[in-house]
């Protein structure tokens, strides 16, 4: 079903099927060793550490391109409860305001899960309430042949477990995390747990659960580098921000995080006044995609002060607060119940030759529903 080449002079980056495109097409560079890895680990580790994230830009110029994207979509009605049963017919997407074809829904797929915890020397008297969810865990993936890998780190990333159908390994993984440096590399650690999840089998479904603070702090990647790896790989991103908690323990107030791009960058509904009230409920409330375009044709690094909100949002996932433990309950709870309603809409974009941001809209064809599905794809093509 799905139509790849490889070409020297492109630069495509598309929201692609993984479960489509057959084993090692999107594979993001960098193949890990695992006997390397192993070598490296100090005497107290639990499991290997990952070698570096390479960067994009210093790989060659081949880049796969695939014609078929995924669209995760969440449909609820005006009481917030999920609608299962939609058909096929039920949906309309718009890819660039483009009618297109949607192909199948491909939720029926087992699931993998990789969860970074972050596990710097700052959450030493916090780290215990995360490691307590470990059982927890398994109900994301329960009833879809799930595996669930856990990873922990800090400016290093460490394999705490592989992935694993045995729920016991997950709550073992969790309690032998301890406190390390003070830096927490959340772009490097997404960047590791992605390519982890694309050496699985293509008929699986891809999602990621950080448990982390919002800022990046010692990362050497780049987030665009980052971003590309989850299109290419079809990575769905939920996040547990645990800034607030943080903060607490800390005794330093966290203020309202700024908009990603300066209030003057901002595209605004016409008619609309560069107010601080339109500008907070254009980005806070949706209009989110200049970011993304601004993350992406920066020639330099982009300043993000929430890193989670951006992965969430690219990805099509959600980003939940962490306030105390009956709050982690809950957002697990509600990450599970996502995972286990979403549609997985694809199609074959008839536009795909446009470059810039593809901004994706999926209509339902029933009245006073709420439609969530990831805002677009970036394409950045070169001449040949």
């Amino acid at each position: 079903m799905c139509h790849t080449k490889v070409m020297r002079h492109a630069l495509i980056f598309l929201l692609c099927a993984a479960v489509l495109v057959p084993s090692g097409v999107a594979q993001a560079p960098g193949t890990l060793d695992p006997a390397k890895a192993a070598a490296e680990n100090s005497p107290n580790s639990t499991g290997p550490l990952l070698p570096p994230p390479v960067s994009t830009r210093d790989a060659g110029t081949f880049t796969a391109i695939t014609t078929v994207v995924v669209a995760p979509t969440t449909v609820r009605d005006r009481n917030g409860e999920f609608v299962n049963g939609l058909q096929l017919q039920d949906f309309e997407l718009y890819d660039n305001n483009k009618l297109q074809k949607v192909n199948a829904d491909v939720r029926d797929e087992p699931l993998s899960l990789v969860v970074a915890v972050q596990r710097s020397s700052n959450l030493t008297e916090f780290l215990p309430k995360i490691q307590r969810v470990g059982t927890e865990l398994n109900q994301l993936v329960a009833g879809q042949d799930g595996e669930i890998a856990v990873v922990g780190f800090d400016h290093r990333i460490q394999v705490m477990q592989d992935f694993t159908r045995e729920g016991t390994k997950v709550s073992e993984a969790m309690q032998k995390m301890t406190p390390g440096s003070s830096s927490h590399a959340v772009v490097d650690a997404v960047s590791q747990c992605v390519r982890m999840l694309t050496h699985r089998p293509a008929d699986r479904r891809r999602v990621l659960l950080l448990i982390a603070e919002k800022r990046d702090r010692g990362s050497e990647l780049r987030l665009r580098e980052a971003l590309e790896q989850t299109q290419f790989a079809n990575v769905s991103v939920y996040s547990l921000d645990i800034s607030t908690v943080v903060a607490a323990l800390t005794d330093k107030g966290m203020p309202p995080r700024p908009p990603s791009v300066p209030p003057e960058a901002q595209h605004l509904p016409g008619g609309y006044a560069a107010t601080p009230t339109t500008i907070d409920q254009n980005y806070y409330m949706g209009n989110y995609v200049p970011v993304f375009i601004d993350i992406f044709k920066a020639v330099k690094s982009v300043f993000v002060d929430d890193t989670l909100d951006v992965f969430t949002r690219f990805t099509g996932g959600r980003e939940y607060s962490f306030v105390g433990e009956k709050s982690l309950d809950k957002a697990i709870s509600g990450i599970s119940d996502e995972l286990h309603s979403q549609y997985l809409l694809s199609y074959s974009p008839n536009n795909s030759s446009e470059g810039g941001f593809h901004e994706i809209k999926v209509v339902v064809n029933r009245p006073q529903l709420e439609v969530r599905t990831r805002p677009g794809y970036w394409v950045a093509a070169r001449p040949e």
